[in-house]
């Protein structure tokens, strides 16, 4: 049997349905209490929607109605009266087209119907029918464009690895492309075996927007924008372990991020230091990845576009700037 199957909330019996099922001769009632019958029975959304010749985003929404409501929502206006502006096949179609160019405010959505359809909605109704579409109403989470899928599981990967070298391996920091002849040592009054202090370090710029806007998306509320960089940084290392620190370098240039990490050093002696940061390029460079390792100091690379992996940002995201 294709698809998933639904958990249904049972607010009447199947004797209940069946009941209603013989005494109604309209057929959108006898389509959705047969849907809703066919899920009791264990049927997926997919099998129970294409069993009354609807489709799954429709089954979809019919479910989520009844589970909200029951009947009173799954019903709500097919016992006479004024028909409603948007029959099921348009609803379908509006809602194929929200999934397409989501996230949406609602003057667009507005704007959409009226062409698309050529039919008004009051704005005071409108949001009626988009929370009877199932519709989310939230501020999107922003998203960067060239995030990888399973980033949560590439930095995973990346911390195990680095807990898991031994001390003959060659620097961890150390790459491939980097001088094999030349040595990487830890300074000599730097000590590293007193255990590990695990933190997160980035640096912080106003962002020239703010995301406070909320929007109208048939799935999880996200928006795709690229890195705005603004030259008034704070850098931060936000320690699980240890002690953080909070500084304010004039600029991100590998000279300021190497004096950035000796701050850290400083508040955190005698252990080994995982420090989990962003391919910002003075973060990656070897002049920035040697003088941590002079420090004792171990670098976990974020993957690319994932800075909602890195903990510090709730706490950038806490400040208000001047």
């Amino acid at each position: 049997m294709a698809g998933q199957e639904k958990e249904i909330v049972r607010h009447l019996s199947e004797d209940d349905l069946d009941r209603l099922l013989t005494q109604t001769d309209d057929e959108k009632v006898s389509k959705r209490l047969t849907f809703i019958k066919r899920l009791y029975k264990g049927a997926t959304l997919e099998d129970a929607a294409d069993d009354v010749g609807m489709s799954q985003s429709t089954g979809s929404r019919w479910a989520r109605l009844w589970n909200k409501g029951g009947l009173g929502l799954l019903t709500p206006s097919f016992g006479g009266g004024r028909p409603p502006k948007l029959d099921e096949n348009q609803r379908e179609r509006l809602l194929d087209l929200l999934k397409e160019g989501e996230p949406w405010k609602k003057q667009e959505i507005q704007h959409l119907i009226n062409e698309e359809f050529d039919v008004e909605f009051h704005p005071n109704y409108l949001p009626r029918l988009l929370d009877d579409l199932g519709l989310s109403y939230a501020i999107p989470r922003t998203e960067r464009p060239d995030r990888p899928e399973n980033a949560d599981e590439i930095l995973d990967e990346r911390v195990a690895d680095a807990f898991a070298e031994d001390d003959g391996d060659e620097p961890h920091n150390k790459q491939s492309k980097d001088d094999s002849d030349e040595e990487w040592t830890i300074d000599d009054d730097v000590r590293t075996d007193g255990g590990t202090t695990v933190g997160f370090f980035d640096v912080s710029h106003p962002q020239p927007w703010d995301n406070s806007q909320r929007l109208y998306t048939v799935s999880e509320p996200t928006i795709t924008r690229p890195l705005v960089k603004i030259d008034t940084p704070a850098a931060g290392f936000y320690a699980l372990n240890g002690e953080s620190v909070l500084q304010f370098p004039p600029n991100q240039e590998k000279e300021r991020i190497c004096a950035c990490f000796q701050e850290i050093r400083e508040q955190n002696p005698g252990e080994r230091i995982l420090l989990v940061l962003d391919n910002f390029s003075s973060h990656i460079c070897a002049h920035t990845r040697k003088r941590a390792h002079e420090l004792g100091i171990d670098l976990v690379f974020l993957p690319v576009g994932s800075p909602h992996l890195n903990p510090i940002e709730l706490v950038w995201k806490s400040l208000k700037w001047e």
